[in-house]
Parts: structure tokens; sequence; C-alpha cells
């Protein structure tokens, strides 16, 4: 989309320098606000899960996840935290594809389950 903006902006000979440079300006908050949602993510390995939210990266041991819940209404899976706290998952996001976000947050589960001191609710 970025190569588009760009390449339309240059091409169109009615458009001044300082409207050129705006074309190209916004394509690149465009192509800025495509990457950051294009970044959501969950990966689990041996040691754990790193979870890859739009300005957040962050990894937790199993044992520090507590709980998994992905909850009717949810936007997005939380992971419920040995600290206490809170933390979004939006690498599960039932709005997208609600079926499968329900199969990749049990299989979360089973695996905090199996590797962690998780428990399991909704």
């Amino acid at each position: 989309m970025f190569a588009v903006i760009t390449v339309v902006a240059l091409l169109l000979d009615t458009l001044g320098g300082g409207e050129r440079a705006a074309f190209v300006f916004t394509a690149l908050l465009l192509f800025g606000v495509l990457l950051l949602l294009s970044r959501p993510k969950i990966v689990a390995d041996e040691s754990g899960v790193t979870v890859v939210n739009l300005t957040t990266k962050r990894r937790l041991e199993w044992a520090q996840i507590l709980r998994v819940n992905l909850r009717s209404g949810d936007a997005w899976v939380f992971l419920d935290l040995s600290d206490g706290t809170s933390l979004p998952a939006l690498g599960i996001q039932p709005g997208v594809a609600k079926q499968q976000a329900i199969r990749d947050a049990r299989a979360l589960r089973a695996l905090v389950e199996s590797r962690g001191t998780g428990t399991h609710t909704g």
C-alpha cells in the first residue's frame, strides 16, 4: 500500500511538492498502523510463552501463568499472572475467527495446566 500511494503521488501531475509529501507521509502512517496491527501473536515453547501485543513483547515462564481466560464478549484472551496482574494476549481474538480463537485458547489453557501451576476457568 505504501508503494502504491507513493507511486500515485508521483504520477499525479496536478500535485505540488507539499501535496506529494503529504501523500507519502499518509502512506507511511498507514504502513505503520498496519505493521502494528500485524504484530500480535502468542508463541509457546518448552519453557514458557512469549506474548507479542501491538507495542510490547513479554516473555513468561509457565509457572507465571495461573489462568487463561476467554469469556463471552472478551475482545481477546487474558492471562492471569502469579504477580496478581492480568495480561491481555491480543494474538487470540474471537472477533477475527471465533472458533479458531476458542481452539487456540483451549490449547494454551491445556499447556498452562500441564506445564505450569495454572487452573482452569471460563
